[in-house]
């Protein structure tokens, strides 16, 4: 254990310095000059945005008796509130382990700081153009580490999206499987010809969750082959049979032969799912909480209630896994919800597994590699002793075959609260949860998926949520991950400058930045600002006044190689139109009716792009 902790210090701990502020701020400058620097340049943003407006507040404003007064009084209660949260629990401190949460990355606290001035609202991409992407990418991320399908050109990929915490990603969990087991009722319901619905309601009401699934492809697809008159016909027809629609109480009482399905969860389940059942309608009698052994669900006293609930006919709406228990910190056998699942699904009795894996869930990150694979047990344990144990190896092998995942960012994924995620195996059931509203989403759900899921409104339970806390997370877990995969030293002046350029290059060229382009901005950039000749006093005085300053060879070439970027994004944004920065420069002309020469071009947006 010696050299695994000297090989730690050496090499590990010397990257992980500046990722956190430190139990004793340790990184204050560091964060402070992120948190001013990039300050400065949303301000610098809302200046060139519309110069030709005049300001409306006036520059003497701050000289007014009133502006005065407000701003000592800001002061005074701002002093206040600083010293009331010195009352606050210390998080931070190694010292103290009364909670799930610990110190704050710096990449995630700095990119949520930065992103907070531009107030995006995820819901649609009209509110948030560049954070709702991020926030699909999360989901990609967080479900290639539950070990997922990631990709979204398969049919069958995940989904994710961020809530304010577990509580609400549970509950959202319920809500889907609720959904996906109704469905194949409203169809019936319906009488839809030719898509091979089940025999009667029962059966229809104890599908396994990746029937309903395909089931519900299939009836998309029959659907799109009906001439238009006939589709709205019977969209109409099964939207008014949807458990959504009728409610739980006309629903049951419509379909008299069903009866309210049950939950099964261990005792040591969070307390959030008898907020969840109650907040659903299903009520609090019918979550059922089974007996632990060892410190994890007892499979035994699972399988005797799925006995039970066979024999009687009871339907059951999930299985619930806990992967971190609040008390023990233990992982349920995912692996036997799993088997289970299976196992009662052919004898009818079809039902989803949810794991909650708030807090342990990215302990996951040991148990994949960079590419989503799973790794050996023995490639894990290299550096332990005791760990992980074939239970533990084979738990999280199975989290890839669950429905669907509940994650916590700010508790092991150190970001502040509130990040939580929910997380499903495949995206076609959320087509259940779709909402409408013409206000916000516009026109018919696109098949591409990152396009549909721009319109992260309709699939959520918000109606509105910050884009910054996206940033937050997608900034951490992707880059951190992928400089970690490398072995490379994190280097956050790189990370949080990407944020902003990507924001920019989305901004004024509409197009995200990549990842080698914006490195080579920035290296470029870099060698220009520490190399670059500075006014000097005496020759501002003394010499003459618009003198040519020398420059260093290293300068130039940084400056040719930025102009070299910036015109291989110029050109390619030339090839279309779009409404954005750089068309509506590129579409200007003076008095004279000239329009900006390629050169003049990339003076003005490289001016807006480096600034």
């Amino acid at each position: 254990m010696r050299n695994l902790a000297d090989t730690m210090r050496a090499d590990i701990l010397p990257a992980l310095d500046a990722c956190f502020l430190g139990p004793y701020g340790e990184n204050d400058t560091l964060l402070e000059k992120l948190v001013v620097e990039f300050l400065r340049d949303h301000v610098y943003w809302r200046r060139n945005f519309h110069p030709e407006d005049p300001p409306a507040i006036s520059t003497h404003a701050a000289s007014r008796p009133d502006y005065q007064a407000f701003e000592a009084r800001l002061r005074r209660e701002l002093h206040q509130l600083s010293a009331a949260l010195k009352k606050s629990v210390p998080f931070h401190s190694p010292r103290y382990l009364g909670h799930m949460v610990s110190d704050l990355l710096i990449p995630g606290l700095a990119a949520q700081i930065l992103t907070l001035p531009y107030n995006p609202n995820n819901v649609s991409e009209d509110a948030a153009p560049v954070t709702v992407d991020m926030e699909v990418q999360v989901g990609l991320q967080l479900a290639k580490m539950l070990g997922y399908v990631h990709d979204p050109q398969r049919p069958d990929c995940a989904f994710g999206h961020l809530t304010s915490g577990g509580t609400l990603a549970n509950y959202q969990a319920l809500r889907l499987a609720l959904a996906l087991k109704a469905f194949p009722v409203a169809l019936r319901a319906a009488r839809v010809p030719e898509i091979g619905l089940p025999g009667d309601d029962v059966a229809a009401f104890n599908l396994a969750p990746r029937d309903c699934v395909l089931l519900l492809e299939t009836w998309q697809e029959w659907l799109t082959a009906q001439p238009a008159v006939e589709r709205a016909q019977w969209q109409e027809r099964v939207r008014k049979e949807r458990l959504e629609h009728l409610g739980l109480s006309a629903f049951f009482d419509v379909h008299e032969r069903l009866r309210v399905p049950r939950v099964l969860a261990p005792i040591t389940a969070h307390y959030s799912w008898s907020k969840g059942m109650k907040l659903l309608g299903l009520g609090r009698a019918q979550l059922v909480l089974l007996p632990q052994r060892g410190m994890r669900v007892d499979l035994d006293a699972l399988d005797a209630e799925l006995r039970r609930c066979r024999d009687t006919r009871q339907p059951i709406l999930m299985a619930v896994g806990v992967f971190g228990t609040t008390e023990f910190g233990s992982i349920d056998a995912i692996d036997g919800l799993i088997d289970a699942r299976e196992r009662y699904a052919a004898d009818g009795l079809g039902f989803a597994v949810h794991v909650d894996a708030a807090w342990g869930g990215y302990l996951a990150t040991m148990f994949r590699d960079a590419d989503g694979s799973l790794r050996s047990r023995a490639a894990v344990s290299q550096g332990f002793r005791d760990f992980p144990s074939q239970e533990v190896h084979a738990a999280i092998a199975a989290l890839g075959a669950t429905d669907s995942v509940t994650v916590d960012p700010h508790k092991l994924g150190y970001l502040p609260y509130g990040a939580g995620a929910f997380i499903c195996r495949d995206h076609r059931a959320m087509t259940l949860l779709s909402e409408e509203a013409d206000y916000v989403f516009h026109g018919e759900t696109p098949r591409d998926y990152l396009a549909r899921y721009r319109s992260l409104g309709q699939f959520i339970p918000e109606g509105s949520k910050s884009g910054a806390m996206a940033a937050a997370v997608q900034e951490s877990v992707a880059h951190l991950d992928e400089v970690a995969a490398r072995g490379e030293r994190v280097s956050l002046d790189l990370l949080t400058s990407h944020l902003t350029a990507d924001a920019i290059t989305r901004t004024v060229f509409s197009k995200p930045l990549t990842s080698q382009v914006a490195r080579d901005v920035f290296d470029a950039f870099i060698t220009f600002e520490r190399s670059v000749a500075q006014v000097k006093l005496l020759r501002l005085i003394f010499g003459p006044a618009w003198a040519d300053a020398p420059q260093e060879p290293a300068v130039l070439a940084a400056c040719a190689r930025i102009r070299e970027l910036l015109g291989m994004l110029v050109d390619e944004h030339g090839q279309g139109r779009s409404e954005d920065i750089a068309t509506a420069v590129r579409c200007a002309h003076d008095t004279a009716g000239r329009a900006f020469t390629r050169e003049e071009l990339i003076d003005q947006l490289g001016v807006m792009f480096l600034a």
